[in-house]
């Protein structure tokens, strides 16, 4: 399955839309904003902007929190420049990424709002910028930071070797799902490997010398006792095998349903960054999925109705449409997740940001 052809959020503002149904992404969007703070502190004490920054958020996804990250940092920037008035604001460019399936017509309209804020008006120009961050978005040394929240992830293909080795989704015997986990667990590793070495490499040449990034995705923790399997799509896994079981989903089809989504462990992603060579590793933050939200506002409903968000046009476009599928996903997960047959987030999931400054 390739992300590129494969992977977008449900589109709209409806019920089952990923507008509606995006509030962990937005929390940590939210604990993001002081790393990203540090960020544009750094950028502007370093690097030369010649009276221009600019900004690009890849995989801004759609809906009300599609600028969240953009917003952070323009506003951080117009702080600094009222607390020194002795200089000139810079005019600032934002660019918004995500693949071409994207549900652009909600973030174009949120863009334009944007700009239109009084503060920003004649500062700011904005752009949505359609195409996989897999391969070049901007022109060279055009960028000054680039943010990637819950995105990066997401791989540009499932492993392959899955497939040819005739290693099923999920194997409904537990024994030899375990003793399969680190195999499948380290074909996922590879492949994530290689696409963020290629997204550091294609960053690198877009950004500034000394220009600044912010990821943040899902991940583990190697010192965890869990560290040894793919925490970011196993409940997931665990439902749609529940409902081949049930006969809802086709289980030949199921065998071959590969999810491109990869939680690296935080040396994983440490190593990955330092081999690479592109960029220095200011901090790395790790923090539990929930931290700083109001936990009694997050049910199984509210969760299963955000996994139909991210997963169910991968689910059509695999076992075909159905109107049956999208709605037995979310009664299926809430039913797990309310009886304790899975967890969320799973134990050992934490998300990681880390924030990097591109090597002079």
């Amino acid at each position: 399955m390739s992300t590129g052809q494969a992977v977008h959020m449900n589109q709209g503002e409806g019920e089952a839309s990923y507008a509606r149904n995006s509030t962990l992404q937005s929390g940590e969007q939210n604990r993001m904003r002081p790393v990203i703070e540090e960020a544009v502190k750094c950028l502007i004490k370093s690097t030369k902007s010649d009276g221009k920054i600019a900004i690009a958020d890849l995989g801004c996804s759609s809906g009300p929190k599609a600028l969240a990250l953009v917003s952070c940092a323009v506003d951080a920037i117009f702080q600094h420049y009222r607390a020194d008035r002795e200089q000139v604001p810079p005019e600032l460019s934002v660019f918004l990424n995500d693949l071409p399936d994207n549900d652009f017509n909600v973030v174009a309209k949120s863009l334009v709002a944007f700009h239109e804020s009084d503060q920003r008006i004649g500062l700011v120009t904005g752009g949505i910028v359609p195409g996989s961050f897999y391969k070049r978005l901007f022109a060279r040394s055009s960028l000054h930071l680039i943010f990637a929240s819950s995105s990066v992830h997401w791989l540009s293909r499932a492993p392959e070797d899955l497939r040819t080795n005739g290693i099923p989704m999920y194997d409904g015997d537990d024994d030899l799902r375990q003793a399969r986990g680190p195999l499948v667990l380290e074909a996922y590793a590879r492949q994530f490997k290689n696409d963020l070495n290629l997204f550091l490499n294609l960053r690198a040449q877009e950004l500034v010398s000394a220009g600044q990034m912010v990821i943040s995705v899902p991940g583990r923790c190697a010192s965890d006792g869990t560290c040894h399997k793919n925490l970011a799509w196993d409940a997931v896994a665990c439902v749609l095998n529940d409902m081949a079981t049930r006969e809802v989903i086709d289980r030949e089809k199921l065998n071959s349903f590969y999810i491109p989504i990869h939680a690296p462990s935080d040396v994983e992603l440490r190593e990955i960054i330092e081999v690479e060579g592109s960029f220095k590793i200011n901090k790395m933050v790790v923090h539990e999925p929930k931290s700083g939200m109001d936990k009694s506002s997050i049910t199984p409903k509210m969760i299963a109705l955000g996994g139909r968000a991210v997963f169910e046009p991968m689910l059509v476009q695999h076992f075909g449409k159905s109107d049956q599928i999208g709605e037995e996903f979310v009664r299926t997960m809430e039913q797990h997740l309310s009886t304790g047959r899975s967890e969320f987030p799973p134990p050992g999931l934490f998300l990681l940001c880390v924030s990097l400054t591109k090597m002079v």
